[in-house]
C-alpha cells in the first residue's frame, strides 16, 4: 500500500509508527492518519455517507474552477512531458505496469510538488475508509491493542463495548500469541505484520490464539467475525495518589469523541472525582465539529474558533453556549499534542479553565478541506488558518505550557498505557498544579 503521508507531518505519524513506545494501535481497517489534521469536510460528503454528524463542514463544489476548462500552461507541458514518458516505458520496460497505480501516483507527485506540507491525495477505497474513521466507525474485532515488550507479542488494551470481541470472551491483558489459520506466532511474524492479519473486511473472520491467566499459561483459540464498531477515543479513571482527582485521556478526535468525553467526566464526578486532568499527550488531532462540540461542553459562552483565509480575514467562527463545565482542570501535553487538541489546549487556556501542563506542542494551526473527485477518490487542500478564540495562531511554533515538565528519562521508552500514576512525574505535575489551583 502506497504511503499517503506528507513529510511536513512527519513528527505526528511518528506518534502512530512508534506504538511499541507510547501509542495503541486501533485493529480495524488501517491505522489512521488523517484524523491528526484539523480538517473540514464537505456537507455533499456527509450526506452520501449518512453522517450527519459534522454540522460544521462547508459546503463546496468539487467542480474545476470557472475558466481553466482550457488547461493552464503548467497542464499543456505536463501532459506531453508525461505522455511522452509513458511511451517509452510502454515501448522499452521489461514489466508490466498498472496503469491505476501510475495514476495514483502521478497526483501523490503533483501533490507533493505544490508544498502543501497537509495536502493528500485518496484512491476511492481509501477515501471511504477515510470518511468511516472520521465518523468514528472502523472495522474490525473491536480491540485496542498495544505491543507487548516482554513476550513481543500483542496485547489486549481494551475491548470495545457492544463489539465482536467483547461477544467472544476477549479480556484486557490477554495477550495475542497467534495469529491466521496456520497459527503464525507473533513474536516471529512481527507486531505490524500480525496487525495485518487480524484486520479485514466487515462479515470475514480473523483468527488467532490468545494467552491468559497468571503466567500467562491459559491458550485459548479465537474466531471473531469482524464487523463495524465504534472507535474508543477517550480512556478515564480516578488518579490513584489522589481520588479527588479524574483522569481522562483523549487519544484523538472523531465524530463520537464529545459523547465519550461528556460521558467520562460525569462518570467521575459521580463517583466523587470535583477536578479533572485531561490527558492530550500524543493526540494529534481530528474533526472541526468534534473539537468544536467538546469544547462547548466545557466553555462559557463565547468564541471557540475562528477561521481566518489566506489574507488573514475571518471568514467564519463557532462560538459556545452558555453552559460550562465548572470543575479545576489542569491539561496535560507534549511534542505530539497537535491540531485539533492544540485548539482545546489554547481555548481552555484563553477562557482561564485551565493549567498548562508538560511541554511544548507540535505546531499546527491550519486546516484541510477534503474535496471528491468527478472520477472517485478526493483531495486534501490546505486552505484556511483556524484561531483560538482570543490568542494568536500557534501554527509552526506550538503551545508553551503554563507548567514546562519533561517527562521523566526513566520512563522514555515504556508504553505510555504502562506508566502507573505513580510513575508518571508529568502527570503527577497536573495534580500538584491542581492543588496550587
Amino acid at each position: 500500500m502506497r504511503k499517503r503521508v506528507s513529510i511536513g507531518a512527519a513528527a505526528a505519524v511518528t506518534v502512530l509508527c512508534c506504538l511499541a513506545t507510547f501509542q495503541a494501535t486501533y485493529v480495524g481497517t488501517r491505522v489512521s492518519f488523517e484524523k491528526r489534521y484539523l480538517s473540514e469536510t464537505l456537507n455533499a460528503v456527509n450526506a452520501a455517507a449518512g453522517s450527519g454528524q459534522q454540522e460544521a463542514a462547508q459546503s463546496q463544489s468539487a467542480q474545476v474552477p470557472a475558466g481553466s476548462e482550457e488547461g493552464s500552461d503548467f497542464m499543456t507541458k505536463a501532459t506531453a512531458k508525461l505522455a511522452e514518458v509513458d511511451a517509452l516505458f510502454r515501448n522499452y520496460y521489461i514489466d508490466e505496469l498498472d496503469d491505476d497505480f501510475l495514476t495514483d501516483c502521478v497526483i501523490d507527485g503533483y501533490i507533493a510538488g505544490t508544498k502543501d506540507a497537509y495536502g493528500a491525495y485518496y484512491n476511492a477505497e481509501e477515501f471511504n475508509a477515510f470518511m468511516d474513521d472520521m465518523g468514528g466507525e472502523v472495522v474490525g474485532i473491536g480491540v485496542n491493542v498495544i505491543y507487548n515488550t516482554e513476550y513481543q507479542c500483542i496485547e489486549v488494551l481494551n475491548v470495545v463495548p457492544d463489539s465482536p470481541a467483547l461477544e467472544a470472551g476477549l479480556l484486557p491483558g490477554d495477550l495475542i500469541w497467534t495469529v491466521g489459520e496456520e497459527r503464525e506466532p507473533v513474536p516471529s511474524l512481527g507486531y505490524y505484520p500480525s496487525i495485518a492479519k487480524l484486520r479485514g473486511e466487515a462479515g470475514t473472520v480473523a483468527v488467532f490464539s490468545i494467552l491468559r491467566g497468571e503466567g500467562e499459561k491459559e491458550e485459548l483459540d479465537f474466531k471473531i467475525t469482524r464487523a463495524r464498531v465504534t472507535e474508543i477515543t477517550v480512556l478515564s479513571h480516578i488518579y490513584g495518589p489522589d481520588p479527588s482527582i479524574g483522569v481522562v485521556r483523549i487519544t484523538s478526535f472523531d465524530a463520537t469523541t464529545p459523547v465519550q468525553f461528556v460521558q467520562a467526566v460525569e462518570n467521575l464526578r459521580a463517583e466523587g472525582c470535583d477536578k479533572l486532568v485531561v490527558d492530550l499527550r500524543y493526540n494529534p488531532g481530528g474533526e472541526l465539529s468534534s473539537i468544536v462540540t467538546t469544547l462547548d461542553y466545557i466553555l462559557p459562552e463565547g468564541p471557540i474558533v475562528r477561521i481566518m483565509d489566506a489574507d488573514g480575514n475571518e471568514v467564519n467562527s463557532y462560538s459556545s453556549e452558555a453552559t460550562e463545565l465548572d470543575m479545576p482542570m489542569a491539561v496535560l501535553v507534549n511534542g505530539s499534542t497537535a491540531s485539533a487538541a492544540e485548539l482545546f489546549t489554547s481555548a481552555v487556556r484563553d477562557y482561564q479553565k485551565a493549567v498548562i501542563v508538560g511541554t511544548t506542542t507540535y505546531g499546527k494551526g491550519c486546516m484541510q478541506t477534503t474535496i471528491p473527485l468527478s472520477t472517485g477518490g478526493a483531495v486534501s487542500i490546505t486552505y484556511r488558518m483556524y484561531n483560538p478564540p482570543f490568542s494568536d495562531n500557534y501554527h509552526g511554533v506550538g503551545i508553551v505550557p503554563d507548567v514546562e515538565v519533561e517527562l521523566d528519562e526513566a520512563l522514555a521508552d515504556k508504553n505510555t498505557y504502562k506508566i502507573t500514576d505513580e510513575e508518571d512525574n508529568q502527570l503527577a505535575a497536573a495534580a500538584e498544579a491542581l492543588g496550587n489551583d
